[in-house]
């Protein structure tokens, strides 16, 4: 059974197989006459992006497609998609793809009416409220992969391309209109994706469960989040059609991101240099990591992971999740190490350098320093 359903929260979630079909519905919801369909390279001449494409061109809302955006997006993406979204009139955006696609999307709409650049609105204080509100058009998400959970944030992630610094940008209006979570555009990745998406959600569920702020929503959400990453990640990597279990892992990456609101931490400050200098694969990146940062926080986490270990299946407590953490990655032929992805030893104080500057730094149980952090990165070496 694939499970459907309507969810108002955390915002509008279209959630079903098939429901793509809905997509000139969700356009008319968010007030979009001639939206642009933004994505990334890779999906430009997919079966599932052709298709978005010929549902909107029958509704009359036309073909407006812009696709030249990289697996870690720059600032160099944006003024590209900017320029085409302008010169194309359009009124909206359709952010469709994994995490790259949708973050530049997003970042296309949010931008389309700032006068400021870009980085003025970085996710440090109350710079979100330099935006002009208006000048943010409609957004409608629509996920192909089940990791990131962006088509629920209300920021993105934009590397700065000539410091390979990776930003959050913010705004509370970056939150998508409308999102249209249909299992069935998941079903043709290949089994390597599936498995670094999966794990992206996985690590975005375990740091909010992680995080020592008061959330206590969130913590329920990262909770069951895990649960559902553990129960169908495999299905979903051994069969990839098994749309229960797409649906399922669909699931928990929006749930992982609502529930990183509570704060994310070392994983997360680690893989976003690696990702900036080397781009790598996010979710994989994470997954090399998380293992050396369990071992970091676990003086503060322990109690907590006791407690969950048993609703999550897995008998031992901390100690159990732990050993479960390095099984699970070996299922899904993880690296063993950041230097299987092409991480250099000598360039590991410049990581610590940048990952000391990345706000995912604030969410970690254990107070991050250059000195832990190195010890961290030579860990998972």
């Amino acid at each position: 059974m694939s499970p459907t359903a309507n969810w108002s929260y955390p915002t509008a979630i279209r959630f079903g197989a098939g429901r793509i079909a809905e997509l000139p519905e969700a356009c008319i919801a968010a007030g979009m006459k001639n939206p642009l369909l933004v994505t990334d390279k890779g999906l430009k001449s997919m079966e599932i992006t052709t298709k978005a494409l010929d549902i909107l061109d029958a509704a009359g809302l036309g073909r407006g497609l812009f696709a030249e955006v990289d697996p870690n997006p720059s600032e160099v993406n944006l003024e590209a998609g900017l320029k085409v979204y302008r010169e194309g009139e359009h009124d909206g955006v359709i952010a469709f793809g994994g995490g790259s696609g949708l973050d530049l999307g997003k970042m296309v709409a949010f931008m389309a009416g700032q006068s400021r650049p870009v980085w003025d609105f970085e996710d440090i204080g109350d710079w979100w409220t330099r935006a002009d509100p208006a000048g943010i058009a409609p957004i409608i998400a629509v996920p192909t992969t089940a990791g990131t959970g962006s088509e629920v944030g209300r920021a993105s992630v934009i590397t700065n391309s000539e410091t390979h610094v990776k930003k959050i940008i913010f705004h509370p209006k970056v939150l998508p209109t409308v999102v249209i979570c249909d299992p069935e555009l998941t079903v043709g990745m290949p089994k390597h994706i599936t498995a670094g998406t999966g794990l992206d959600a996985f690590a975005h569920c375990v740091e909010a469960f992680s995080s020592p702020f008061y959330h206590p929503m969130s913590q329920g959400i990262a909770l069951e989040g895990m649960r559902l990453v553990i129960e169908n990640l495999p299905r979903a990597y051994k069969d990839g059609s098994d749309i229960e279990a797409r649906a399922n892992m669909m699931s928990a990456a929006a749930m992982g991101a609502t529930a990183f609101q509570k704060g994310l931490g070392a994983i997360h400050a680690m893989s976003h240099p690696i990702g900036a200098v080397y781009g790598t694969h996010h979710g994989t990146t994470n997954a090399v990591c998380m293992p050396a940062v369990l071992d970091l926080n676990a003086p503060e986490i322990t109690d907590r992971f006791d407690k969950a270990a048993g609703y999550l299946g897995i008998s031992g407590g901390y100690k159990g999740f732990r050993s479960f953490v390095n099984d699970f990655n070996d299922s899904f032929a993880i690296p063993k190490g950041l230097g299987e992805i092409g991480v250099e030893a000598d360039r590991i104080d410049d990581l610590v350098a940048m990952a000391l500057e990345d706000p995912s730094c604030g969410g970690n149980p254990v107070k991050l320093t250059a000195e832990n952090l190195k010890a961290l990165f030579e860990a998972a070496m």
